[in-house]
């Protein structure tokens, strides 16, 4: 499987360039929209998973060019390194997957940026088929740790939460943890983070309206348990 640029070597580099890249564009797309039905993104993560793989692949073909046939290829690897060290994003309570997925599309546009186009595509495929495979697989859905979920109760200050929720939590609770305490409207309120596993998801409604008589209905929040410092 040879590089694109010495399968076309009789057209300048620079066009050789453009069409690696419309070829990146093009899989990335397939990739994203792909991944896309198994994913719950937001409209973001699509835009950044399909232009990704693109902006690499642009910058490393960029380096192809500007690079002679002479240089070693430590030189370039490290030019490569350098030049990706300067594409940075940030991830707001990224999940693992979102990530990968990114990852993915860098490795994608890394390798179309070297001219090794079918490659590239080939690695997608698999990358995208393997993904749908896995997330379609009923894995850990019966595991523990997939059952706790993160409770937030907002208290007011005057309100002692050490035993006031401990007969609702007896009730419907099979565990709870009190993982986390800080103030906050200048310590007026208290905001607490348990870790919680239902006995019954059904009263899960019911469980929030027994809670909300207790905090004077101020908020409320049940979500996944993502661990202790909710961060990858």
């Amino acid at each position: 499987m040879d590089s694109l640029f010495n399968m076309l070597n009789g057209l300048h580099k620079v066009v050789v360039a453009i069409i690696i890249i419309a070829i990146a564009f093009a899989i990335s797309m397939l990739f994203t929209l792909v991944v896309s039905l198994k994913m719950k993104g937001t409209k973001s993560f699509f835009v950044t998973s399909a232009l990704m793989p693109m902006i690499v692949a642009t910058v490393v073909s960029m380096v192809s060019i500007f690079l002679d046939s002479t240089t070693s290829g430590a030189v370039r690897i490290a030019t490569v390194a350098v030049a990706l060290g300067l594409v940075r994003f940030r991830s707001v309570n990224a999940k693992a997957e979102e990530l990968l997925l990114l990852f993915a599309g860098i490795a994608i546009g890394l390798v179309c940026g070297l001219g090794y186009v079918a490659f590239a595509g080939i690695f997608a495929a698999l990358t995208a088929i393997i993904y749908l495979l896995l997330t379609s697989a009923n894995l850990f859905n019966n595991m523990r740790y997939d059952k706790e979920k993160m409770l937030k109760i907002t208290i007011p200050e005057s309100l002692e939460y050490d035993d006031v929720f401990s007969d609702t939590f007896a009730r419907f609770l099979k565990h709870n943890e009190l993982i986390e305490v800080k103030t906050t409207a200048m310590g007026s309120l208290f905001k607490l983070s348990y870790k919680i596993e239902l006995k019954n998801k059904r009263e899960e409604k019911q469980f929030i309206d027994e809670l909300r008589t207790k905090n004077g209905n101020l908020e409320i929040s049940i979500l996944p348990f993502v661990g202790e410092d909710k961060t990858l």
